[in-house]
Parts: C-alpha cells; sequence; structure tokens
C-alpha cells in the first residue's frame, strides 16, 4: 500500500518489480496465466455474479496486464530471466 505523500524512485520500484518477476518465475507457467484467466472468466461471466459491467471491466484490465507481461517476457527464455533478474538483485 503506498503512503500518502511519500515519495517514490526508481530505486525503490525497479527491486520490487524484479523480486515480483523473481518471485513468479519460481511459481512457473506465467506466460500461460492469460489463458489460465480467460478460462476462469468466461465460466464467471455466464453467473449471476459475472453480470455485472464493473467486475467485467476490472477482468479485461486483469487480463490485458497478464497477456502484456507474457508478451513481454515470450522472447525469453526462463533461465534468462532468471539470470537477469538475480543480476540485477545483485546490483541492488
Amino acid at each position: 500500500m503506498q503512503e500518502e505523500n511519500k515519495k517514490t524512485t526508481h530505486r525503490d520500484v525497479v527491486p520490487s518489480v524484479i523480486n515480483f518477476l523473481s518471485d513468479e518465475l519460481f511459481d512457473g507457467d506465467y506466460k500461460d496465466q492469460p489463458q489460465y484467466l480467460l478460462e476462469i472468466f468466461e465460466l464467471l461471466m455466464h453467473t449471476e455474479f459475472g453480470d455485472d459491467i464493473r467486475l467485467r471491466q476490472k477482468m479485461l484490465s486483469c487480463l490485458r496486464t497478464s497477456r502484456n507481461l507474457a508478451e513481454t517476457l515470450a522472447p525469453f527464455s526462463e533461465k534468462q530471466i532468471y539470470k537477469a533478474c538475480a543480476s540485477l538483485k545483485a546490483h541492488q
């Protein structure tokens, strides 16, 4: 949670992103996350709860973010991503 009036810099953000990506690699299948979300959301949309425009917008936003991350990392192997994160973590 962000503290109000607290200034952040790239030095605060970049290590957090690196840690996130490193943690995701240990869970595996991050490249399949958009498909997993799509399957879940399609099932949910056929329920009473899924008939809510705000919820649908949030689901589409999550799917888009997940897809963008997977597309960004797609050209790289898991080993390349892991090595890059480890290298950046070492320089923190």
